[in-house]
């Protein structure tokens, strides 16, 4: 959530901001209902002032048993227009949130502007792309002729876009996500976390998935008289991993804290079936290993820096190719004021797939979520920034493996740095 008072001060850069990210927010609405609460805030204050100050003179007038009957009659008066004007206020305070809720975060300086994914800015590569003396298979190709994965079965229990690994499709996954986390948990400091699947409408409002990407989510539970009930499954690991502090005050020495999680993520992916979007490009339910990270205010962008090398060096231990490219405004995340993707090289189609997003989220996820530090003993307490990344995620990883791996006569190289995980298997098929 943006400061409130950082739009007060600032409301042409919130417009613009809200210009280049091309999403629209009711600001006028805002500061209307800002101002108002604000002034019944006031005035209420003054009326309890003078409440008060009479309620002594009452008690004087007691005291020396003189009449404070229309005195005491008036102050009921009063106390019921407090009462009145307290509600307008709590109801107006609500408004004011829920508008916040719908803006973004602002972005860092070093974002571009930008109207269209053309417009991020290529950082760096890494690795060359592979060449073949063979004709190519796409990974769907490779992967029903290894019959390691069957989409026709997982459709089948499940719907369009969903699919089942199995055999050696199903022991790739594993020996991948084990292989993510023994790096992230021996090499880069993470503590590991497994979380629940499922999440509550406070901790999904918390990273910014509520309200504005409802429809994305797949809700599971309803209890119509009580809408904190509602229950999701978890579209990434950020969302419980990060919500873990949530209304709680932590002291700065334990930060920064680094967690890393496997769960399933389940989204509503939009698109058409099609080129884009045949195999395991865009599918319902996926396997994703994520880190997640709380730090100072201070030391957050240089977090956010070795965050994504935590995250590339996935991608360099199992050799395949890559390029980091930084969001710009348009293409930026709801909650992030800066976004790298790392974008990994499939040769089958000739083209880079997302495997992860590393986000910088500064204080908007804690100030959602009210996650907050002491800098030290007895100050004011300040939020934390939080960050996060996936650590990869992995359809598109295996997309990639599966095509840049393949052989002339359909099997496929299992890379060294996962053979310990796959019993010594050297290729598959």
């Amino acid at each position: 959530m943006v400061d409130l008072k950082l739009i007060r001060e600032n409301i042409d850069a919130v417009r613009q901001m809200l210009v280049d990210r091309h999403i629209a927010a009711d600001l006028d609405r805002l500061v209307e209902l800002d101002t108002r609460w604000r002034e019944n805030l006031t005035y209420t204050q003054s009326l309890k002032a003078h409440q008060n100050k009479v309620s002594q003179e009452i008690a004087q007038l007691k005291k020396e048993k003189l009449d404070a009957t229309e005195t005491i009659s008036e102050m009921r008066e009063l106390s019921q227009k407090i009462k009145e004007l307290t509600a307008e206020a709590n109801n107006t305070k609500t408004e004011v949130e829920a508008i916040l809720l719908t803006i973004p975060n602002m972005p860092e300086a070093s974002t571009p502007v930008g109207i269209s994914e053309d417009d991020n800015i290529e950082i760096k590569t890494w690795g060359e792309l592979p060449s073949f003396d063979f004709q190519l298979k796409s990974h769907w190709e490779v992967a029903e002729q290894l019959d390691i994965v069957d989409f026709q079965r997982g459709a089948k229990v499940a719907g369009s876009n969903f699919v089942l690994f199995k055999g050696l499709g199903a022991r790739l996954e594993r020996a991948l996500i084990q292989f993510m986390l023994d790096l992230h948990t021996t090499q880069h400091g993470y503590t590991e976390i497994s979380p629940p699947f499922l999440a509550n409408r406070p901790t999904m409002t918390g990273t910014g998935q509520l309200p504005k990407f409802e429809s994305d989510m797949y809700r599971c539970d309803r209890d119509e008289e009580n809408p904190d009930s509602d229950l999701f499954l978890i579209p990434t690991a950020e969302v419980p991993v990060t919500n873990l502090f949530a209304g709680e005050i932590l002291s700065a020495d334990e930060l920064p804290i680094y967690y890393t999680a496997y769960t399933p993520c389940f989204r509503r992916e939009a698109g058409a079936y099609g080129k884009d979007t045949r195999g395991l490009q865009r599918i319902h339910q996926f396997d994703k290993v994520e880190m997640v990270k709380f730090t100072t205010p201070e030391t957050s962008y240089t977090e956010h820096e070795s965050l994504l090398e935590n995250a590339e060096s996935v991608l360099q231990a199992l050799g395949l190719p890559y390029r980091v490219v930084q969001h710009c405004t348009v293409e930026l995340g709801f909650s992030a004021a800066k976004c790298y993707d790392i974008e990994v090289w499939a040769p089958g189609g000739q083209r880079f797939l997302e495997v992860s997003s590393c986000s910088n989220f500064e204080a908007f996820q804690a100030r959602r979520a009210n996650i907050r530090f002491r800098p030290e003993p007895g100050a004011k307490p300040e939020f934390v920034h939080t960050l996060n990344a996936s650590g990869t995620a992995l359809p598109r990883v295996v997309i990639a493996l599966l095509e840049t791996y393949q052989n002339p006569d359909g099997t496929v190289r299992v890379p060294a740095v996962l053979q310990p995980y796959m019993g010594g298997l050297t290729q598959i098929g």
